[in-house]
């Protein structure tokens, strides 16, 4: 916590009159008012979440965004970049650019424009470091529009491990060499490239590394962001809230099948994972949503979540997240732990990945589909999605190989 963001809150806490947030708001302004150097960066750095609530309503999130900072940042210039930051995010969640944050000027006073548009250039011009002391709130945001706008997007070439996703990382990463304040710097620049790759281009290992106040996970920062983003409402199956997803019926019954390279790894689908008893694996590796509470609880198994959609066009960082999926496992392999790979239905997605875990142990990828589809005993949906099934072979490098689809067939495997 800052040095301004205690001062405000300590001061907020003794007054005895009015409600917390007025006594926020008065304690803030009372802040920049005897106070030469009131434009911190601490409330930049927590505001991006407004955004996500008022993605379909502009003069909303100018007002909510203003009203936020000024709990403890009512200093002009930290509202404006407030707003500036909001606007960024919204239209990268909504439209895939950084364009927002350009745009959002024309949301500032007239005679602040021309001061802001010449800040963004200066910031572009310049590494992140250029601003040593980026306690101050201008400087903070420029050091992190200087890590966004001058970090290369990676060409998307799977043979090579090359993803555009990568941006995320490496433009975070730049954030953090930033310096001094770095930890600032690097949550407002997060943000923003979260905004615009999504979780599915944050790398798994920092999924697995990244907690929350006091005790929350990954999972749970996940739906908290989700339910901002659906006013906090839930969608039909209960997501992002419920225990446990429900289980559509075109899962069909449970079932399990050895993988054919490796049979320390066990594929299935998502009616398995209501199993009662002690399931003789040690992680899982999801690759659908399954709800808030742990799957085969009495294991206390290792879970690995990766955000990976079963429709066509619907993943933007889709040989990224396939490749770190497929990575996942054998992370969990190379550790000794017996691995659950599964879906929903466990006919497309825990293919693709399967397949592409069999190419990371060295065996081409038309083979390795092959033999998925055998041990499937020949029943999946893999062909019915072009894209998540060519994306095993651009992974290892080769032009897909696409056979006649075969008539789809009910037959559920075998019972595990």
């Amino acid at each position: 916590m800052g040095n301004q963001t205690r001062s405000v809150l300590a001061a907020a806490k003794a007054r005895k009159t009015g409600t917390l947030s007025q006594a926020m708001a008065a304690e803030a302004d009372a802040y920049t008012a005897r106070t030469q150097y009131s434009a911190g960066n601490g409330s930049l750095m927590r505001t991006g979440i407004v955004a996500l609530a008022y993605l379909d309503d502009v003069e909303g999130m100018v007002k909510a965004a203003t009203l936020i900072s000024s709990l403890t940042h009512s200093d002009p210039e930290c509202v404006e970049a407030c707003i500036l930051w909001c606007s960024g995010i919204r239209t990268a969640v909504l439209e895939g650019t950084f364009d927002g944050v350009r745009q959002g000027i024309a949301l500032l006073p007239e005679d602040r424009r021309e001061t802001w548009h010449a800040r963004l250039d200066e910031a572009e011009a310049n590494p992140p470091h250029h601003w040593s002391r980026n306690g101050y709130v201008v400087t903070a945001l420029q050091a992190a529009w200087s890590a966004i706008t001058r970090t290369p997007v990676p060409e998307l070439a799977p043979e090579r491990d090359s993803f555009p996703a990568q941006h995320f990382q490496l433009a975070t990463e730049a954030a953090v060499r930033a310096g001094n304040d770095t930890d600032t710097v690097a949550a407002i620049a997060g943000a923003l490239l979260g905004a615009r790759w999504g979780v599915s281009a944050i790398p798994a290992d920092w999924q697995r590394a990244v907690n929350g106040w006091p005790n929350m996970s990954g999972p749970d920062l996940v739906r908290l962001a989700v339910l901002s983003a659906r006013k906090g409402a839930d969608d039909s199956d209960g997501w992002p809230s419920a225990p446990r997803v429900k289980t559509p019926g075109y899962a069909g019954k449970a079932f399990t099948v050895a993988h054919p390279e490796d049979p320390g790894v066990v594929l299935g689908n998502l009616p398995v994972t209501e199993y009662d008893d002690t399931p003789p694996i040690d992680a899982v590796v999801s690759l659908c949503r399954v709800g808030r509470d742990p799957v085969f609880s009495r294991t206390g198994a290792d879970h690995v979540r990766v955000w990976l959609v079963d429709k066509e066009g619907e993943n933007p960082n889709l040989h990224y997240a396939l490749d770190q999926a497929a990575r996942q496992v054998l992370r969990l392999r190379q550790e000794g732990k017996r691995v659950f790979l599964h879906c929903v239905a466990g006919r497309s997605r825990t293919p693709a990945v399967a397949a592409t875990y069999s190419t990371l142990l060295g065996t081409d990828p038309h083979t390795a589909l092959t033999d998925i589809w055998t041990a499937l005993n020949k029943h999946w949906t893999l062909l019915a999605h072009q894209q998540l099934h060519d994306a095993v072979y651009e992974l290892a490098g080769q032009p897909p190989h696409r056979p006649q689809p075969q008539p789809r067939r009910t037959f559920f495997g075998k019972r595990g």
